[in-house]
């Protein structure tokens, strides 16, 4: 697993960012209380003769733009082996809230730059990416259900495009939906639980067995 991975870097928004500690960005620490924490503890702990770096840059609130716009510094001068990236719910959520969200042929526009920008500037990196997802319970009206699932498709096609790993984390939430109500996973519909970050850790490590 994770052959020639050195650095892994996670991107994202709130559901990456976790209460992430700004004050320690070095590698493996103020890695927040979500999946990037325990993804790092089971890598670190299992494969401890790779001397990982592991940095999480996930920042609350960010839409596609945002995460475009700070791109340089919190992605491509980290230099990462292996790039994970989760953005997409908030493209939706701004829109519902204040009407200052990202449309989904936008979405997949800046998208498609930020990728095609990271290839350009490293061209063996591996990319992870995860597909946006919800749940109908709290914040999450049903009018969201739709735009969200297209924002899945764009992702899906972009990671084909990209030669990218695609983990499909609203298949994981709708089957453990089957076990446990929507809001034992995700709290608001959108920000995981403890459980529903395990559920995320869980199928990311899994999934980075195809790298």
């Amino acid at each position: 697993m994770l052959n020639s991975v050195k650095t892994i870097v996670f991107q994202g928004d709130s559901i990456t960012d976790c209460g992430r500690n700004r004050e320690f960005l070095s590698a493996n620490s103020g890695l927040g209380e979500g999946y990037p924490l325990l993804i790092s503890a089971e890598l670190l702990a299992t494969l401890p003769e790779k001397d990982l770096r592991i940095f999480n840059r996930g920042i609350s609130g960010n839409r596609i733009v945002d995460l475009y716009a700070r791109w340089k510094l919190d992605a491509l001068n980290l230099k990462p082996d292996l790039l994970s990236i989760l953005i997409g719910v908030n493209d939706t959520w701004h829109e519902k809230a204040s009407q200052n969200g990202v449309e989904v042929e936008r979405y997949e526009m800046f998208y498609r730059m930020l990728l095609q920008w990271t290839k350009n500037e490293l061209p063996a990196i591996r990319l992870l990416l995860c597909q946006p997802f919800v749940l109908h319970t709290g914040a999450v009206g049903s009018d969201w259900i739709d735009e969200i699932s297209a924002r899945g498709e764009v992702v899906k096609r972009l990671a084909e495009e990209f030669d990218a790993v695609y983990l499909p984390l609203q298949e994981v939430f709708d089957a453990a939906e089957k076990r446990a109500p929507a809001d034992y996973w995700l709290g608001d519909g959108v920000h995981p639980t403890f459980a529903g970050h395990k559920l995320i850790a869980d199928a990311w490590i899994k999934a980075v067995a195809k790298f």
